[in-house]
């Protein structure tokens, strides 16, 4: 058993996520196939290198894209971060740089590369809960303002919650949209800014959490370097990573 395979406990909670499979030939065994589709996460190795005792790499590999087309990352996502604590939630991004065969793209098509200081970068934009585990994911291009997916990622927030982010979201049209949900903002104001909203420095040092949050995704080497071509194989990536960080919580609270 590789230290990258799911554990007894990991796998009593994804396996009734999965998707039922009534009729036609019997899917191969499903654990054995995540367990090849997480060590290609965990080790950043090409599908070509996967060891002999996940399968064949082509199963894995299409499993992979099948149900990330199926949508049954997303569904997994879902479900296992349903029980996350919502009084604090933070949103930041990180930049990722991009591998050179992630670079090689047809023209026209949006795979979220953008130039930045970094070269050529994609960046993770992230919501986490008040014990710093992922709620919400999205991509952009590298020199994308972290704004302009602010009002995606931060469209579910619940009564009474307190957002926290830095000061390249304090723009009026994010705090209106936190408001109107009956959640707090607690950004800190730009010098230009004329009206200087109230702000809580106390609660702002939680988003300490928020860069261990990204610390952590990026121990996953498919995730800290983008080797992916297609935007969203990228962030099924980076979702499979988010929810081996929550599974691993559970785990150590069980």
């Amino acid at each position: 058993m590789s230290r990258y395979d799911l554990t007894d406990f990991e796998w009593r909670v994804i396996e009734p996520l999965l998707p039922n499979k009534s009729r036609g030939v019997p899917r191969v065994d499903d654990r054995r196939v995540l367990n090849g589709i997480f060590w290609v996460l965990r080790s950043g190795a090409p599908w070509r290198d996967l060891p002999e005792r996940y399968g064949p790499r082509t199963t894995c590999y299409n499993r992979f894209v099948r149900w990330r087309k199926a949508g049954v990352w997303d569904r997994l996502m879902d479900a296992i971060s349903a029980a996350h604590d919502g009084a604090i939630q933070m949103i930041d991004s990180t930049s990722i740089r991009a591998h050179q065969q992630a670079r090689r793209q047809k023209r026209g098509a949006n795979h979220c590369l953008g130039r930045s200081r970094g070269g050529l970068t994609t960046k993770i934009h992230v919501v986490v809960d008040a014990q710093g585990l992922p709620i919400r994911l999205g991509l952009t291009a590298g020199q994308a303002h972290d704004g302009q997916i602010a009002d995606r990622l931060l469209d579910h927030l619940g009564p009474r919650t307190i957002v926290l982010a830095d000061k390249a979201y304090d723009a009026d049209r994010i705090r209106e949209l936190i408001q109107e949900q009956g959640a707090t903002p607690n950004i800190p104001a730009k010098s230009n800014r004329k009206w200087k909203p109230c702000f809580s420095k106390r609660l702002y040092r939680e988003r300490n959490l928020i860069e261990r949050f990204f610390s952590k995704l990026k121990h996953f080497r498919r995730v800290s370097t983008r080797y992916d071509k297609l935007a969203d194989n990228f962030l099924a990536m980076v979702q499979l990573a988010s929810m081996r960080l929550w599974l691993r919580a559970y785990e150590s609270t069980a």
